[in-house]
């Protein structure tokens, strides 16, 4: 195949998943039933990322107490649902996780 046939496909199979979405954003209406299970997209991608890095230790399921990144992110949810305020909730986590990174 001529390489520059191929360059030329890669380069549109790689541009057009990314040019669509921004071309058709205003012309395609989505059904609300899929806009709302849309919203709850970066909450469930978030919180699996933080459950696999807080439980998650050299390639095991870690559930102790010497598993600090565990309980931080516990405090830290705690903190969130008593306060719902992001930047306190954000200051107990990296407080709790460093105070038992110092002490313990």
């Amino acid at each position: 195949m001529n390489e520059w046939l191929l360059i030329a496909l890669m380069a549109a199979v790689t541009y057009l998943p990314r040019y669509l979405p921004i071309a058709l954003a205003g012309k395609v209406r989505l059904p609300p039933i899929l806009e709302l299970g849309l919203d709850f997209v970066p909450i469930a991608v978030l919180t699996a990322i933080i459950g696999q890095s807080a439980l998650i230790r050299d390639g095991a399921l870690d559930i102790s107490l010497g598993n600090y990144h565990a309980i931080a992110a516990l405090v830290a949810f705690l903190v969130a649902l008593v306060t719902r305020h992001l930047f306190v909730t954000i200051v107990a986590g990296l407080a709790c996780f460093t105070l038992l990174k110092a002490f313990v």
